[in-house]
């Protein structure tokens, strides 16, 4: 049982994840990716976000319910893949936010 929700908590973060590289994709702008260089922290354009958010999204569609089999009425499986995408949200705001300036210009 443990492993499912491992796999809960990685699917969690790979959905989350997504979100960001789609919504700059879709808006035109330029994002971090893996890909870019350097990996992380330079820029990639905006048609390889929304292709990085689309493998995400596939990704984690596996881990939730392949792997994790994941189900919505179990408070566990809700509670460890909230717990990914906390985590990776978490991370990447820590993450894109000393990215440079104007990327999440903290106050």
């Amino acid at each position: 049982m443990i492993w499912h929700w491992i796999a809960d908590f990685l699917g969690g973060a790979f959905v989350v994840n997504a979100v960001p590289h789609f919504v700059n994709g879709i808006s035109g702008r330029a994002f971090p990716t893996p890909f870019a260089n350097p990996p992380g922290r330079g820029k990639s354009s905006p048609t390889a976000n929304v292709l990085w958010a689309a493998f995400n999204l596939v990704v984690g569609y596996v881990l939730l319910h392949w792997l994790g089999r994941f189900e919505h009425r179990h408070v566990g499986d809700v509670i460890a893949a909230g717990f990914g995408g906390l985590a990776i949200a978490l991370l990447l705001a820590r993450a894109f936010g000393a990215a440079g300036p104007g990327d999440g210009e903290r106050s």
